[in-house]
């Protein structure tokens, strides 16, 4: 039992019926919204495996809304999602699809928009509120939302060690050790996830090294997801 935390053994202070179809699927619509960077103008949620039999009787389909829209899993307004979404003139649909067999059941394909730029984030429900997100856009990844010890920054770039060396430079420069990075390459670009030991950078720090670092197209800031 060593290294486990309430959370999860007891799963998060949410709103119900569900710790995986609730909870969990308000946590990936959070992640989802932090890697885009902002509430999405339209948003389609492709929902797989048991999120597609029973999103509307677990209230799935609130809670993924509700998490693009930043909201808490314990928060009650989560049940007034639709008609919140609605007043903030964002286009949302729920649509059954099959991601594949290698996924977990209680996984969705989250896709946003606005006008300048679009994204795409799959992410699993694993269970006692906790989440695994497998995908952005194209890129197979593997970054678990258990509370965990690092602090998080997505990165994509051109492939090259170059960048990633500098990148960690910077990142050292400002007092912040970089623990590992995970990359994955596709098409002559890397993303990249730079798992980092101790304070969270500020936004400033990250605004300026995705401006002033050559060949990167944009940097993310991942706090660790919230559990109550």
């Amino acid at each position: 039992m060593t290294g486990l935390s309430i959370f999860d053994i007891a799963g998060p202070i949410m709103v119900g019926p569900s710790s995986s179809h609730t909870a969990g699927a308000c946590k990936i619509g959070q992640f989802a919204r932090a890697l885009f960077h902002g509430t999405p103008k339209k948003v389609t949620f492709y929902l797989h495996g048991s999120f597609g039999e029973v999103y509307k009787g677990h209230a799935t389909d609130r809670a993924l809304l509700a998490g693009v829209m930043k909201f808490r899993t314990s928060e009650p307004l989560i049940k007034k999602s639709f008609e919140i979404a609605k007043k903030k003139n964002i286009k949302y649909s729920f649509l059954k699809q099959n991601l594949g067999p290698k996924l977990h059941p209680n996984s969705v394909k989250i896709v946003m928009e606005n006008k300048k730029r679009k994204m795409a984030v799959t992410g699993s429900s694993i269970g006692g509120g906790m989440i695994e997100i497998v995908k952005i856009d194209n890129f197979n990844v593997n970054i678990r939302g258990r509370a965990g010890k690092y602090l998080s920054l997505v990165v994509r770039h051109q492939k090259g060690q170059k960048i990633i060396k500098e990148l960690k430079n910077k990142i050292g420069r400002v007092g912040v050790n970089v623990a590992e990075v995970l990359e994955t390459t596709l098409n002559g670009k890397s993303l990249s996830v730079f798992n980092l030991d101790g304070r969270r950078l500020t936004l400033q720090e990250v605004i300026d090294m995705e401006r002033n670092t050559e060949g990167v197209d944009f940097i993310r800031s991942l706090s660790k997801l919230q559990t109550q």
